[in-house]
């Protein structure tokens, strides 16, 4: 493996995970892609990162049952005000991460609670129509008589994980212990960190349980041919399950062929539908206007749910007072939350320069990490982020509509009553969620993600057929 970095003493290291075992070292040297920060792994070895293909995965005979309590297990440990791997995780990666060391624990603590056995029942459930599958060969006949029978196979699995939100790692995790995967997590160089952590917590409950020797975790740059041209081939993996943006995406799509495919949780940007109804007195005004901010506000705005552009419809005084009040609401949740990092040059200077278009545009706050608000007429031309909300003026709501497209992941809107006129029209344009306003984050359990359930794509699909009638 090559890398064009130096190795630093000083540098934060990021320990591996590999098929039960940890490693450590300071061999490659990297940087965290938003900090710009040195941290250091050791070399990877790529054979102990493959499973091989004639052993049966580890937990191919394990009851579904008895990884839901293992899981349940798990989350209880990592929640453990004692547990040394999370504690020196956050520790860690509060180096390497933007979002603050509160906002990270927040997320840490918060994402264990996936691992609640009526949870990881609900989204087996509704995942899959008959679960037995994936403890067994579950035999079918068709209306001709023929027998045959079917298993949900546990796949090989290569997760490419985000590095917005280290809540994802806990539930990559348990859903590829749920599928009875083999999985092998590329960590980011924002967090290198919390996906070996939950694995070290497993190994410390157990570390020969089959879920802990079917997990590994390990970091390398993106697009690093030495270590990707050998990894990202059908008969090792099955699967590539990717998070992250274009040039991630598209860089695991040039390995894409027979036998190797792609589940894409691929970049999207969520908006909220506010109708005039919301305008109407100043009660009413305010409460919208603190349920946009929730919206906004998750996760920092760094979460895909985050709400980015708000049409609003309406006239522009009434858009301009909606704006007002939504800005005081973005910098109190700023301020409580203590993230208050402010934006990067190439993002103040476009802003900046909208100040000075009076005519189309009018901004609310500082580029101080505060918040902001734009109005405009037409969506701004960049990418809002890091509290930073672009409130788009409509005549009609109908007009919003030409901003949806199938990166559009979550619309929050309001009023609710009207939400059932457009969810139609709002699938046809290629959204795939619509919640009430204020409640973009948490979906309903078991619910689709970007468009599919993933557990459904995840399995390998085995056909057993007698050929008896």
């Amino acid at each position: 493996m090559t890398t064009t970095e130096t190795r630093s003493p000083s540098a934060v290291t990021a320990p591996f995970f590999l098929r039960g075992r940890l490693y450590e070292g300071q061999d490659i040297a990297h940087r965290s892609r938003d900090l710009g920060v040195a941290f250091a792994t050791p070399a990877l070895d790529l054979d102990r990162a493959v499973h091989p293909r004639g052993e049966v995965p580890p937990l191919l005979d394990v009851p579904l049952a008895d990884i839901i309590d293992f899981l349940v297990e798990t989350g209880e440990r990592l929640r453990a005000p004692d547990n040394p791997f999370v504690a020196d995780c956050i520790d860690r990666m509060s180096v390497t991460h933007p979002l603050p060391r509160t906002i990270l624990e927040e997320q840490v603590r918060h994402a264990s609670g996936y691992l609640d056995a009526r949870l990881l029942r609900t989204v087996v459930e509704e995942n899959f129509p008959d679960p037995e599958a994936l403890d067994s060969w579950v035999p079918k006949e068709d209306f001709t008589g023929s027998k045959c029978f079917v298993r949900a196979f546990p796949p090989r699995l290569i997760h490419v994980l985000p590095g917005n939100s280290p809540g994802v790692a806990v539930k990559s995790i348990a859903q590829g212990a749920l599928v009875k995967a083999v999985n092998l997590f590329k960590m980011s160089s924002s967090d290198p960190f919390t996906t070996v952590a939950i694995l070290r917590t497993m190994a410390d409950i157990d570390p020969g349980h089959p879920v802990v020797t079917s997990m590994s975790a390990a970091y390398w740059r993106g697009g690093d041919e030495a270590v990707e041209r050998v990894l990202y081939r059908p008969q090792y993996f099955d699967k590539i399950v990717a998070w992250g943006g274009g040039d991630a995406i598209n860089n695991v799509v040039q390995y894409l062929g027979p036998g190797f495919q792609l589940v894409s949780f691929d970049p999207k940007t969520s908006i909220s539908m506010i109708g005039r109804e919301a305008l109407t007195t100043e009660d009413t005004l305010e409460r919208t206007a603190e349920l946009a901010a929730t919206d906004v506000m998750v996760l920092g705005q760094e979460a895909c749910v985050a709400s980015r552009f708000l049409y609003v419809e309406g006239e522009q005084a009434d858009a301009d007072r909606f704006c007002a009040r939504l800005h005081a609401h973005i910098t109190a949740k700023a301020a409580a939350s203590g993230d208050t990092r402010p934006l990067d040059m190439e993002l103040r200077e476009q802003i900046e320069a909208l100040r000075m278009l009076d005519d189309e545009f009018r901004v609310w706050g500082r580029a101080d990490g505060s918040g902001m608000v734009i109005r405009s007429d037409e969506p701004v031309d960049f990418h809002p982020i890091n509290k930073v909300a672009n409130v788009v003026r409509v005549d009609a709501l109908d007009d919003a509509l030409r901003g949806v497209t199938v990166a559009t992941q979550t619309v929050g809107f309001h009023p609710f009553d009207r939400m059932t006129d457009y969810r139609d029209r709002l699938a046809s344009c290629g959204a795939q969620r619509v919640v009430r306003l204020g409640e973009a984050g948490p979906s309903t359990i078991g619910s689709p993600h970007d468009a599919m359930y993933p557990l459904h794509r995840f399995v390998h699909w085995m056909v057993h057929e007698d050929g008896t009638r």
